[in-house]
């Protein structure tokens, strides 16, 4: 059983940036990979980043490739999501979630996910 948080949600101008952060709890969290997604209304959700233990291989969607940046603290149980030069397309309820398989991370089908953060970028 893994429990996921966010926080750092929030409104920003376009070309602005923000941080996401998820904290994470439960046993053995080295064995998952963790990942961020996002989704907006009518839409499904789409991964943007997974990060394993060791930091590699990190997997991005090629829209955010280069503009977000997703990283692990592991002793602290965290993982962030970087977000630079945001573009009003990028509102949308951002999601951490956790996986022991990778494949599923990439695919959306997380077995544990956190609450949600709504992130809102003004043109």
């Amino acid at each position: 059983q893994v429990q996921l948080q966010e926080s750092g949600g929030g409104l920003v101008q376009a070309g602005g940036s923000l941080r996401l952060s998820c904290a994470a709890a439960g046993r053995n969290l080295n064995e998952y990979w963790l990942g961020w997604f996002r989704q907006t209304p009518g839409k499904e959700r789409v991964a943007l980043a997974a990060i394993g233990w060791s930091g590699y291989p990190i997997y991005y969607l090629d829209s955010v490739n280069g503009r977000f940046t997703i990283s692990r603290d592991n002793a602290k149980n965290m993982v962030y999501l970087e977000m630079n030069s945001l573009k009003p397309e990028d509102t949308a309820v951002y999601y951490c979630a956790a996986d022991i398989n990778y494949g599923k991370v990439v695919a959306g089908n997380c077995d544990y996910w956190g609450q949600g953060a709504q992130v809102t970028v003004s043109p």
